[in-house]
């Protein structure tokens, strides 16, 4: 058997390998070089050097956008992955309707985000109607707007994850625990938490590169305003590639910085996590 998938691998692998380097390694190196050039289109492209990444960062845009999302992420990771447990842990203690109450939570995630951008922000405006304003009214109805769909979006799938961590807690521990005059609060901190740190590093790296990527829900929601003050940083990306004449180079730049500061926070959060699991 090993003789036989040594011989056939490369056959298996090589349209999966080819796939990947033409879809993603190849565009993504071509992104990576016109970064540092000026161009319209791809053939047209001239090498400038490091003026595109210089004029990033003296774009006050680029700026907001960062701190903004920055913000943003932080209270959406929390919120969602907070929420998400508490609702795992509910639905873990045997109540009649769970499996209902599991699907109803997990549906939202199935929508897409500009659906789900347009129906909150009928939503949202029809509330906010009452007192004559709307959703681009103030950054932060944007902020907190987008915070409530992203919450309401990605409960329910966290807390599926939630849910195979809590079910895998071995009960002779919760009641090792009981034994020896733990209370609930105690058995919960002290025993279950640390036994589903692994499915907090899974949920929170996922909420973490989720936020912090989001574009459809921004778009559809607030489309950044008033006055571009409610656009996280892919949104800002995409607008100055194609809504600033001459700035494609620095959109491009703009891109791998953003690429950059994902990678860089998402194995941050990770090691911070991983650190703190139980090994079992």
């Amino acid at each position: 058997m090993a003789h036989s998938i040594r011989k056939y691998f490369p056959i298996f692998a090589l349209p999966t390998m080819a796939a990947f380097c033409i879809g993603f390694l190849w565009p993504f190196l071509q992104g990576v070089y016109l970064s540092f050039c000026e161009f319209t289109t791809v053939t047209d492209a001239i090498f400038v050097g490091f003026k595109n990444y210089i004029k990033v960062w003296g774009d006050a845009t680029f700026l907001h956008a960062f701190w903004y999302t920055a913000l943003f992420t932080v209270v959406s990771v929390l919120a969602i992955n907070i929420l998400a447990f508490l609702v795992a842990l509910l639905l873990t203690r045997g109540i009649r309707g769970t499996n209902l109450f599991r699907t109803v939570f997990f549906m939202p995630n199935l929508i897409g985000g500009i659906v789900l951008g347009y129906i909150w922000q009928l939503i949202f405006n029809g509330v906010l109607l009452h007192w004559g304003r709307t959703l681009t009214y103030s950054t932060w109805y944007g902020f907190w707007g987008l915070a409530i769909l992203m919450c309401w979006q990605q409960v329910g799938y966290m807390m599926i994850i939630y849910i195979a961590g809590l079910q895998g807690v071995p009960e002779e521990l919760k009641e090792a625990a009981r034994m020896d005059g733990a209370t609930s609060r105690q058995t919960l901190f002290k025993v279950t938490i640390p036994m589903v740190m692994p499915s907090i590093t899974i949920c929170t790296f996922l909420s973490v590169t989720n936020s912090f990527k989001l574009f459809d829900q921004n778009l559809s929601l607030t489309a950044g305003a008033p006055s571009n003050m409610s656009e996280l940083l892919a949104l800002n990306i995409y607008n100055t590639f194609y809504g600033r004449v001459g700035w494609q180079g620095v959109g491009q730049a703009k891109a791998v910085i953003f690429f950059l500061l994902v990678v860089v926070i998402a194995l941050l959060q990770l090691r911070f996590t991983r650190s703190k699991e139980v090994q079992q």
